[in-house]
């Protein structure tokens, strides 16, 4: 049986690596992190528990060394660096590796692929597609994990609830569900994954902390709040899609967050994760709650205590 304790981290600097590195390190697993030989990233993202190399992630060589000696590789690499992922697939393999799970954690790239959207997640399609064909010589899992929830409410309140204005904002009705995860849950999840290996094995997860609409949100900040957030901004997800076919058209890749709102949000498009398709249940992942994660967003902005 497969027994996984030793895990890299390539590319761990970013919004979501800390927590997996923190939900890794806090399962008693054995974390070395890997980053670029040109990186000037000064902010501590890893603990002075954990070994951290510099590597050249264009160097099968350098990849390798960085790689021996580790069970786990987990790729949290950001877009620039998704290609290079498949030599890292390589190297991997050559270092004696027993798992990858590369840089997803966002929309389910494998539903995607004649979407606009996925045009923009090519490299992210194609980097799964080589591991499912080196089967046989390391295993993988990929992990769709939605929307990161209390990253995009601090960032820009998931382009919904303004704070400062005490408005709101919707896409068509705002009344489909999507799907979202926090970032300490995007780490319990990959925790769990590498506990259990062989339920894990060559398979595409999606997990969630849960399923929202844009309504519900603007209800709970309105519950808690004890405030109205009246919506002054409605935008149609026909129109998000054509904006974003029109940057994509000349080379400006902002229009991933206008796919990305209309993948979301259009009335009637369905991508909520449904009962059936979560793994949730197969990796024991607890699910969390929508008020819970609001009230912690509105206490660490000081609107409630």
């Amino acid at each position: 049986m497969v027994s996984i304790k030793t895990v890299a981290v390539l590319g761990g600097t970013g919004n979501l690596g800390p927590s997996i590195v923190r939900q890794l390190l806090s399962a008693g697993f054995t974390v070395t992190g890997l980053t670029r030989l040109t990186s000037t990233n000064s902010t501590p993202a890893y603990p002075d528990t954990v070994t951290v190399h510099k590597v050249d992630f264009a160097s099968f060589d350098s990849l390798k060394t960085a790689f021996d000696g580790q069970d786990a590789v987990v790729s949290v690499v950001g877009s620039p660096g998704i290609p290079a992922q498949k030599l890292a697939v390589d190297a991997a393999i050559a270092a004696g590796v027993k798992r990858f799970i590369p840089s997803e954690f966002g929309v389910n790239t494998r539903k995607v692929r004649d979407w606009p959207i996925g045009k923009i997640l090519k490299g992210k399609v194609e980097v799964v597609d080589y591991l499912i064909e080196r089967e046989g010589e390391i295993e993988w899992t990929g992990l769709s994990t939605g929307l990161f929830f209390d990253w995009g409410l601090e960032k820009h309140g998931l382009s919904t609830i303004n704070l400062q204005g005490k408005t709101s904002s919707l896409v068509d009705s705002g009344n489909e569900k999507f799907q979202v995860s926090t970032l300490a849950q995007v780490g319990r999840a990959v925790v769990k994954i590498l506990q259990r290996p062989e339920e894990t094995r060559n398979k595409y997860l999606v997990t969630s902390s849960f399923q929202a609409s844009q309504n519900e949100i603007i209800k709970v900040v309105e519950e808690l709040t004890g405030e109205k957030y009246p919506v002054v901004n409605r935008e149609k997800a026909d129109d998000l899609q054509k904006a974003g076919e029109e940057k994509l058209a000349v080379g400006d890749f902002r229009a991933f967050i206008d796919f990305l709102r209309a993948y979301n949000h259009k009335d009637g498009v369905g991508n909520a994760v449904k009962e059936e398709e979560s793994a949730n249940g197969l990796i024991g992942l607890e699910y969390e709650d929508l008020r819970g994660s609001v009230r912690e967003w509105l206490v660490k902005a000081g609107v409630i205590s």
